[in-house]
């Protein structure tokens, strides 16, 4: 379940993306009740992207921004108390690792939902049951 982070360059200080992945990922299984969960952490990935401030804008002007995304299956993130919960601590997270300079207001987030059946765990594209079935294995 990939994660992309991507701020804009100074909002995080340098060094602490790595301490920002963690506590998103951390949040991401606690919200879903699968902490400690072995096939589920394992397949949480992330990739980070800084981009100098000249490259991100908010209505056509360059501004400082942070933003999180998630791709995962439909059934993830499939509640209103996830929803809330998890973007309420992610929201918290990049504004606290900022040292509180990162106005809540340009911390964006969203989530992308797969097509049933295209999610691919060891090579072999699963369906929601199927994954579904290796989680609980976890």
């Amino acid at each position: 379940m990939p994660l992309t982070l991507t701020v804009t360059e100074g909002v995080l200080p340098e060094g602490t993306e790595k301490l920002a992945v963690e506590r998103l990922t951390a949040a991401m299984l606690k919200w879903h009740a699968l902490s400690g969960n072995k096939v589920m952490t394992a397949n949480v990935t992330a990739h980070v992207h800084v981009i100098p401030r000249t490259h991100t804008f908010s209505g056509g002007k360059e501004f400082s921004g942070a933003w999180i995304e998630w791709k995962v299956p439909s059934f993830a993130f499939n509640s209103r108390e996830i929803q809330v919960g998890f973007f309420k601590d992610a929201t918290d997270i990049i504004h606290d690792l900022s040292g509180g300079k990162q106005p809540r207001d340009n911390i964006y987030s969203n989530v992308v939902h797969t097509v049933d059946g295209s999610w691919n765990l060891d090579g072999k594209a699963m369906t929601n049951e199927e994954l579904g079935d290796a989680i609980a294995m976890g």
